[in-house]
């Protein structure tokens, strides 16, 4: 099988530091440097004309931001965010973002990150044709998960866990892509890290989601959302 190789650029306006990205991504065989640049607005006319598969992009930028340019993109590539705040982590789940990545780069902290974007192109659709199962493959063998037993999903590393009521299932896949496969008027998203079942949701606050007596983490911004979701799905 030939090897998956991503084309890649680079958006930051410190010189200093797509070199370093760019020197990262040379060394990385399964990625091709297209080239980089030093806004958002000349990243966005290049890659009109020539599509790419995978961003390294800085947030804090002149001109445009790098959530700026996020949301002025039509069709959106694997995109691994750069900052050396910390603080933006919340924001870029947002995004819906493949990784986070913080400065100074190491080069074992880079790797992890192209390889979530490598699963993620990889993974091929986990839905069985039946309604209410979930197909997904873990540790070499296909397993059928009923949607209905289902209580949480979370994020562990590069896998994720399936909680249900019968038993726990890891899967390595991300988060994006599971969850484009579940039914989204049954399942959300309610913080980076984890997909809940709502009709197992019995309580929830500000910050914490309780699902069968077991408490989720749930992002501030993700409140409102979840009460509208429930509401939806008790009519």
């Amino acid at each position: 099988m030939e090897p998956h190789i991503l084309k890649t650029i680079v958006i930051d306006d410190s010189k200093l530091q797509r070199t370093a990205v760019a020197e990262l991504i040379r060394k990385h065989p399964n990625l091709d440097l297209i080239a980089d640049y030093k806004n958002g607005i000349e990243a966005r006319v290049a890659m009109d004309k020539e599509p790419v598969d995978l961003v390294f992009l800085d947030i804090e930028m002149p001109i445009i931001s790098g959530f700026d340019f996020i949301e002025s993109l039509k069709e959106r590539p694997k995109i691994i965010l750069i900052t050396g705040k910390a603080d933006y982590a919340m924001k870029a789940f947002d995004y819906d973002v493949t990784d986070y990545l913080l400065k100074p780069i190491n080069f074992s902290r880079f790797n992890t990150s192209v390889r979530k974007a490598l699963i993620n192109l990889k993974e091929t659709p986990a839905a069985s044709p039946e309604g209410h199962y979930l197909q997904v493959s873990s540790k070499l063998k296909k397993i059928k998960v009923d949607l209905n037993k289902i209580k949480w999903i979370e994020g562990v590393g590069d896998y994720i866990k399936i909680v249900s009521s019968t038993n726990s299932v890891m899967v390595l896949m991300t988060m994006k892509s599971l969850l484009e496969q579940l039914p989204p008027e049954q399942f959300m998203r309610v913080h980076k890290s984890y997909i809940v079942n709502l009709e197992k949701v019995e309580k929830f606050n500000g910050s914490q989601v309780e699902v069968e007596g077991q408490s989720i983490p749930l992002s501030r911004n993700k409140k409102i959302l979840l009460e509208e979701a429930l509401m939806d799905s008790s009519s």
